[in-house]
């Protein structure tokens, strides 16, 4: 006998991530951290080990008065002032299309509340096959079936099977439904070109002659991308978009703000129609009010004083980690490249991931950390998280792997 509802998935929640960083801090405890390569941890931490919290946003937080923490925001959606500043900061000036701003609980709570509002229980959503592992997670709570489209065709995005995965689920449903998380795509650091974002748009207008279609354009790390402020031109692509296509921008404040606790986050909502918007805003307003209800009102009040107050302090200080992110990544690819390491196309942001089938990886990571090094599985690959390893560390290490690879192969 249960007390959940019948459909509901009840395998026991086991998290890689967490599990593997705990057995590296064992490591440490045991061994000395010198002796310990812990590439497990997806947030930013310096060269001295320990995570970044940017100086320009917590002198903001900390300079509030206390009820502005403590109160309710004004609004379930987010404050009207939060709200246009992240479309503008968000979107950067590319984007001419109808829109509107719903804040959320980190990018999690933005791209969990499209998945929950626009498929069916019994539905399919697309995924790229090499993804966060959260969204199939989300997926499986909601009853979702998934359907996956290959990330790479070569060193560039596979838009063949991309077209290919559309066009198969669109037979059986009347709604796409598709997440594609770049730039900076967590795990293997890939960005789609301008070429390609075009060539995606063109897919989805096509579909759209027959069915509905969402887009859920995951950018969580959009404000570590290597080119800044170019790496939100992209967005003009949307501009194309059909009548029958709408596009969730799924903005995270975890990372832009280096904030992971705050759990503050945006759907931006962009489609040709105003009114397909503000029917998505009402739907998503009562999901909001029935589940998270407000979001952290002192989240929001930093962000829009330090983009109002501090910008160029901002900018400053985190281009400072997003140059040290691509010192990090780059020793490591180039390095990688020298031995023979195999990897998926890296261009930026906060991890690389090794390419090899599943039952190799396997092996692998298990030799990994019976050589002190801690690196998480994903489907096809290894992730490392240059995010996390200062520079000393990324020295070397490919050639490291590549020798333990050589013992499993």
């Amino acid at each position: 006998m249960s007390f959940l509802k019948e459909s509901v998935n009840r395998q026991p929640l086991a998290d890689a991530v967490f599990a593997i960083a705990a057995k590296a801090k064992e490591d440490k405890e045991l061994n000395g951290p010198e002796h310990v390569v812990d590439a497990t941890i997806g947030s930013l931490y310096g060269e001295d080990g320990k995570l970044v919290a940017l100086d320009t946003v917590y002198d903001s937080l900390k300079n509030m008065d206390n009820r502005v923490l403590a109160k309710y925001a004004s609004s379930f959606t987010g404050n009207p002032d939060f709200k246009e500043h992240m479309y503008d900061w968000g979107l950067d000036g590319n984007s001419s299309l109808a829109h509107d701003v719903v804040a959320t609980p980190g990018g999690t709570g933005a791209v969990a509340m499209g998945i929950d509002e626009f498929l069916e229980a019994g539905e399919t959503i697309i995924l790229p096959n090499i993804a966060w592992g959260s969204y199939k997670l989300m997926a499986q709570m909601d009853n979702l079936n998934i359907e996956t489209y290959e990330m790479f065709d070569g060193d560039a995005f596979n838009l063949k099977s991309f077209k290919e995965v559309c066009e198969k689920v669109m037979v059986r449903q009347n709604k796409l439904v598709i997440v594609i998380n770049s730039p900076c795509h967590n795990p293997t650091g890939y960005s789609l070109t301008d070429e390609e974002w075009a060539k995606v748009v063109e897919i989805m207008n096509e579909c759209a002659k027959s069915v509905s279609v969402v887009l859920i354009n995951d950018v969580a790390y959009i404000d570590f991308a290597y080119g800044q402020k170019a790496a939100k031109k992209y967005f003009r692509a949307f501009d194309k978009i059909s009548d029958n296509v709408v596009v969730e921008v799924a903005y995270s404040l975890s990372k832009s703000m280096t904030s992971y606790g705050l759990r503050c986050g945006a759907a931006i909502l962009l489609a040709q129609q105003q009114k397909t918007i503000d029917e998505i805003v009402t739907v998503f307003a009562k999901d909001a009010r029935a589940t998270w209800s407000n979001i952290n009102n002192g989240a929001m009040a930093m962000f829009v004083d330090v983009l109002d107050n501090k910008p160029e302090e901002y900018n400053a200080e985190r281009q400072k980690y997003v140059d040290l992110l691509q010192k990090r990544s780059s020793t490591f690819i180039k390095e990688a490249d020298e031995v023979g390491l195999s990897h998926y196309p890296y261009k930026e942001g906060f991890f690389v991931t090794l390419n090899m089938d599943n039952k190799t990886r396997d092996a692998y990571h298990e030799a990994l950390m019976a050589n002190h090094i801690y690196t998480v599985k994903v489907n096809q690959g290894i992730r490392v998280a240059v995010c996390s390893l200062p520079v000393s560390q990324c020295q070397g290490l490919a050639a490291k792997m590549k020798k333990i690879l050589d013992t499993v192969q």
